[in-house]
């Protein structure tokens, strides 16, 4: 039995997809906060077993029979370490065989503030004597498409990333790097740096954006600190607005680069393209629209 946690979340339905592709759904174990947002994979026979981080009993009684275990990092950054612990002891008095953890790239040796609480997880996991695997995820494309409809509102893409290259993929591709991983045999111990084949800056990012939209979008680069003053006044809360403009910050340095292409090798296909997440993302904003 294989399960994932987060399963309703935007990644999680998608390793459910990839694996429903690959294997039986009486095989596939949905583990979810709220079982009522489930129903569409009960539907499809997937097992849906109620599991919150933060009730370590609960999660035991959730991870039995599991044989391989995918823990989704947390979205809650500062509070993720704890949980992660819970899953971590949980899958370790479950006897689970296999625990793939979706860590952050080059977790390590990162420069990034969010790679703290990821590096920590991977301490904790290997202390456990839980066989694992990690899944070094680089950027999400859809990080910086989901700034499209304000890059369109403001006629410009807002950043601190200055020249520093983003080797990101499509969340899909994440999702089928997972998938790849729980169904193969002898994963234990490999440690994956996935990121997008394609490497673009925010400067050619923008660039895309102005071709396909027909619009003049140039992207501005602002100091950290005016980046951040940028969010907080558009309304985001001060946690996440520093997040953001630290993450460009270090992405600037390099922190998001990578071009070992093992995304592409282990999925057996090339990343999403830049250029098709931005049509996707266009096409979502205009079907907002009307």
């Amino acid at each position: 039995m294989i399960a994932i946690t987060g399963a309703t979340g935007q990644l999680g339905r998608l390793v459910i997809d990839q694996l429903l592709q690959k294997i039986p759904a009486d095989q596939v174990i949905a583990l979810v906060r709220d079982p009522s947002k489930a129903e569409e994979l009960r539907a499809r026979g997937v097992q849906v077993r109620q599991a919150d981080y933060t009730q370590p009993s609960a999660l035991e009684a959730a991870l039995k029979g599991v044989d391989k275990l995918l823990l989704i990092s947390s979205s809650e950054v500062g509070q993720r370490l704890a949980q992660h612990r819970n899953v971590i002891n949980a899958a370790k008095n479950a006897k689970v065989k296999l625990l793939a953890y979706t860590s952050i790239l080059n977790a390590d040796v990162s420069i990034m503030d969010l790679a703290f609480e990821h590096k920590e997880t991977e301490q904790e996991i290997k202390a456990s004597g839980v066989p694992f695997v990690l899944l070094r995820n680089g950027w999400y494309s859809e990080n910086y498409t989901a700034a499209i409809p304000t890059a369109l509102q403001l006629k410009a893409l807002i950043g601190s990333t200055g020249n520093g290259k983003i080797s990101s993929a499509a969340r899909i591709d994440y999702a089928a790097a997972a998938a790849e991983v729980l169904v193969r045999e002898n994963q234990a111990g490999k440690i994956y740096e996935l990121a997008g084949d394609q490497a673009y800056t925010l400067a050619e990012f923008a660039a895309e954006l102005s071709k396909q939209s027909g619009e003049q979008i140039p992207f501005n680069n602002l100091p950290v600190a005016e980046y951040k003053a940028v969010l907080q006044s558009a309304g985001l809360p001060d946690w996440l607005a520093e997040l953001l403009a630290s993450s460009d910050g270090s992405a600037a340095q390099g922190a998001l680069f990578d071009d070992s292409h093992q995304l592409s090798q282990l999925i057996g296909r090339a990343t999403t393209p830049l250029s098709e997440s931005i049509t996707a993302a266009l096409a979502g904003a205009n079907h907002a629209a009307h």
